[in-house]
């Protein structure tokens, strides 16, 4: 049999389509705190980071004030789910593909992802992915990206050296976890970072749809 690979998907941007719920509630998080609203744009650039970090670039402000912005900003997306019965979801393509690669005998699938533990553990279950996931790296125990150390402790919980293993992301974020890591990265162009800045960040492959997820994987860790 082939050696194993491990495959690790970024979430928001990459798996589900989260830019507009997130945008919302970043607004919605500023206003309540007598501060000008970030733009869809500004909320985009600061997807994937952990949530304290990503208010403390979007206000510019000091620790404490950005702590306190997160746990608005949860709030009111806590409110949201129980109220209104909204939820992210996957992009075309997504679903079909994680399914062809778990009947691949020699791939690990892992998520390495912004969100708290339990919001990535809610995705996963409201689209039926939980059991997909050999490995889920959130910030509960690990630095926000792009600190590597997402990917590294998925490497070392699958036993897979980083050379065997990619990071797939929309943001460069992502790509430079991978990169920082010693893995291969497929950037994808359906989130929220632009293909330049993929490219800038060194992913080492881009792809347009998730029809082509299958080969970029290949290529990269052939």
């Amino acid at each position: 049999m082939a050696d194993p690979r491990l495959i690790v998907f970024d979430m928001d941007g990459t798996l589900i389509d989260s830019g507009a719920i997130i945008a919302e509630h970043m607004a919605a998080t500023f206003t309540e705190h007598g501060l000008v609203a970030p733009t869809r744009a500004q909320s985009n650039m600061v997807i994937g980071l952990t949530l304290d970090i990503a208010m403390q670039r979007l206000a510019d402000c000091d620790t404490d004030t950005a702590l306190a912005l997160a746990e608005t900003y949860r709030r009111l997306y806590r409110a949201m789910l129980e109220t209104e019965g909204r939820h992210e979801p996957l992009y075309a393509g997504a679903a079909e593909a994680l399914a062809r690669l778990r009947g691949m005998e020699t791939a690990l699938l892992g998520i390495a992802t912004g969100k708290a533990l339990h919001g990535a553990s809610r995705i996963l279950a409201l689209h039926g992915l939980t059991d997909h996931f050999i490995t889920v790296q959130t910030p509960d125990h690990n630095p926000s990206k792009p600190h590597p150390g997402m990917m590294l402790r998925a490497c070392a919980e699958t036993g897979i050296d980083p050379s065997r293993a990619v990071m797939i992301g929309d943001t460069t974020f992502d790509i430079e976890l991978g990169v920082a890591a010693g893995a291969k990265t497929i950037g994808v162009t359906w989130g929220y970072h632009e293909r330049a800045l993929l490219e800038a960040a060194g992913a080492h492959i881009i792809i347009e749809d998730y029809a082509d997820l299958d080969a970029a994987i290949e290529e990269v860790l052939a």
